[in-house]
């Protein structure tokens, strides 16, 4: 082999983009990460990787149906990997579903995993700690920046999003449902994180650049559970 051909494939490899998984919510914290990720170069995003409750077919904690779920996924053009837990999960159970496939993902070869976590470190740490144990690494793209600068960029890039679950102990129920835009981040109490870092709100992305199309919803039934989250269901809309 000659060495201009051996200087290629130098670098070639060293250029070469790092597989990675994203951890995928539906919310916009994830979508902002895949877009950090995307921009950056340096990643291939392989797989989205959501949770989802077994019993009521939703992804966990944002209540979102998973019909949506993967009709954002088939927007975005990029693969949508499920870990389908029951409603009432413990920790321990967690884990062992979660290293499962994480360990599936080694197995391919790939060695990375991205979070949209933003300045939670005990968040941080256990996520560290749980891909340590099986020879992966975190991925933090959003890490550190600022929530309402990261708000403001969502709006500015013509992301749109639902608030699908709001924490009532942080703000009031009639948030949920409501567009995530300009007009909500101004009618936040001041107490509340505008990224909802600290679980005030959990979100729906359905429409912006990175989506090949939007994702036609209308909100539904207003539901209240566990005496302090209250959900909007979001339903899809059939096109014609």
């Amino acid at each position: 082999m000659s060495e201009q051909k051996v200087a290629r494939l130098r670098w070639a490899v060293h250029h070469m983009p790092i597989p990675i998984i994203l951890s995928w919510s539906g919310g916009k914290d994830s979508m902002l990460a895949l877009e950090a990720l995307l921009g950056d170069g340096h990643y291939e995003v392989m797989a989205l990787l959501t949770t989802v409750n077994r019993a009521h077919g939703r992804i966990s904690m944002h209540g979102v149906r998973e019909g949506l779920l993967d009709a954002q996924a088939a927007s975005l053009g990029i693969p949508l990997d499920k870990i389908y837990l029951p409603e009432k999960v413990a920790n321990d159970e967690y884990a062992a579903a979660m290293r499962t496939q994480l360990e599936i993902y080694r197995g391919r070869g790939i060695r990375h995993v991205a979070f949209g976590d933003i300045f939670l470190a005990d968040i941080r740490a256990y996520r560290e700690r749980q891909l340590s144990e099986v020879e992966m690494q975190c991925v933090f793209p959003l890490w550190g920046q600022s929530t309402a600068a990261l708000a403001q960029r969502f709006v500015e890039h013509n992301f749109r999003a639902t608030l699908s679950c709001v924490d009532t102990q942080a703000i009031d129920a009639t948030f949920a449902g409501r567009e995530y835009d300009t007009e909500l981040l101004g009618e936040l109490p001041s107490d509340c994180d505008p990224c909802g870092e600290n679980g005030e709100f959990h979100s729906f992305v359905y429409a912006g650049p990175l989506l090949r199309e939007p994702i036609a919803i209308r909100t539904g039934e207003h539901v209240l559970r566990d005496g302090r989250f209250a959900f909007c269901d979001l339903v899809p809309l059939e096109r014609v």
